[in-house]
């Protein structure tokens, strides 16, 4: 069946229409407009592969690629689809080697994806005669890897299939940039853990869902009752002037836990005066001095990644859709080299909070797959986002939707020829 175009109500983007999240065709434009043209993507950490010859297999948008540290010690990412009859080769997510193989015709490639081995490319002598081989005008230099651009700021690699993109600078913007500094600040970054979640709905609903401060106070029990966000706390939201990123920027009050008449602000019944921790640990937060104040601040570079420091916890959230309607979420939890050993047991305990079976992100799976079952099953009906007006713009506070407004604006700009 064919699909319709999509429909918004009105000229701007308050009223979200349900088709962007069930279409095919929308999808695989998508991904080729926003994961492999004229944009930036998450990729991983310098410190997932510290070593030479180590690679990390990981996806942009649904083309598989690998990160790669080679014996000089330059960071490179190909793409994982061999040059030869197409096969995705790597199969490992981790690992040292000295060359990449395909096991398909055992066609190797050095670790910046340079063609280096063709087995029988001169042929086979037989009975006094060459038989086979590649013709005469076969260069191994025009068949490496698909070899993408390549950009690292403090301890973070990202990528792109197309060399002409803007800088990683300029594609932040000085707003973000500020934000994104301020977590990856030079100190040597060290891997904690992984967490890995397939959730059934539609990727740009996770970008939303961090670009929405107006749930984690009524959703996430755990966030209001014990005081690490609600909607009352000091805030602000930042976007970049295109409004494709933003960050979200709360510092935590001085009473910790709401009790009492405190609580009466929330007005919510997500918040469980009764609940209690049976290991208070949870809640040894320390205050560090590169947070200059928030004591939390969500980032969300668009399309593909979250950057999240929830107190203590730090982590990459990375989105890798699988068709319309689902994706992968990969969270690596980091610390950094000079950490204490109680610094570093505290940001594994908080991270706890966070991934697939999470105190807090458990929840956002869950209304995540809830939506977009009803979305597929009444795809010409549309979401509101009007809470806080129908505009764009930046806010200190957080009783607003400006953040997924401003999101789809860039999304219509980029999407509607």
């Amino acid at each position: 069946m064919q699909e319709q175009p999509i429909h918004w109500e009105t000229p701007g983007t308050s009223r979200i229409p349900f088709a962007v999240y069930t279409q095919q065709a929308t999808h695989h434009k998508e991904l080729e407009r926003f994961f492999y043209k004229a944009h930036w993507s998450y990729v991983g950490l310098e410190a997932e592969v510290p070593n030479a010859g180590d690679f990390k297999r990981t996806v942009i948008g649904e083309r598989s690629v690998i990160m790669t540290r080679a014996q000089d010690g330059q960071i490179h990412v190909v793409e994982n689809v061999c040059a030869h009859r197409g096969m995705a080769f790597c199969r490992e997510r981790h690992g040292n080697k000295k060359e990449l193989v395909c096991p398909y015709h055992q066609w190797s490639y050095a670790l910046d994806g340079k063609l280096q081995g063709v087995p029988f490319r001169r042929g086979v002598r037989q009975d006094g005669k060459v038989n086979g081989g590649m013709p005469a005008d076969f260069d191994p230099k025009d068949h490496g890897l698909t070899s993408l651009k390549v950009a690292i700021r403090g301890g973070v690699v990202f990528a792109s299939f197309d060399h002409q993109v803007e800088s990683l600078e300029d594609y932040m913007g000085p707003v973000i940039l500020k934000y994104f500094d301020r977590l990856f600040n030079g100190r040597q970054l060290k891997i904690l853990g992984y967490n890995r979640q397939r959730i059934p709905g539609n990727w740009k609903l996770m970008q939303e869902n961090i670009k929405d401060p107006y749930h984690p106070g009524l959703l996430h029990t755990w966030f209001v009752t014990f005081g690490l966000w609600r909607a009352d706390n000091k805030s602000e939201l930042r976007m970049d002037d295109k409004h494709r990123h933003a960050a979200m920027i709360s510092t935590r009050g001085s009473a910790g836990q709401a009790t009492g008449g405190a609580s009466d602000v929330t007005q919510v019944s997500s918040f469980k005066a009764s609940m209690e921790l049976n290991d208070p640990s949870f809640l040894d937060i320390v205050p560090e001095t590169w947070w200059e104040g928030p004591t939390a601040v969500m980032m969300t570079l668009f399309p593909s990644v979250i950057f999240q420091q929830q107190v203590n916890s730090v982590s990459t959230r990375h989105i890798q859709p699988d068709g319309h309607g689902a994706f992968d979420f990969v969270w690596t939890h980091f610390g950094f080299e000079d950490d204490t050993p109680e610094m570093t047991e505290r940001r594994l305990r908080q991270a706890n909070l966070f991934g697939p079976a999470g105190f807090v992100s458990a929840d956002d799976g869950e209304v995540i797959e809830f939506s977009q079952q009803a979305f597929e099953s009444k795809s010409q009906h549309r979401a509101l986002a009007e809470l806080g007006g129908k505009d764009v713009g930046d806010t200190d506070h957080m009783v607003t939707e400006t953040l997924i407004r401003g999101m789809y604006e860039y999304w219509r700009n980029v999407m509607e020829d």
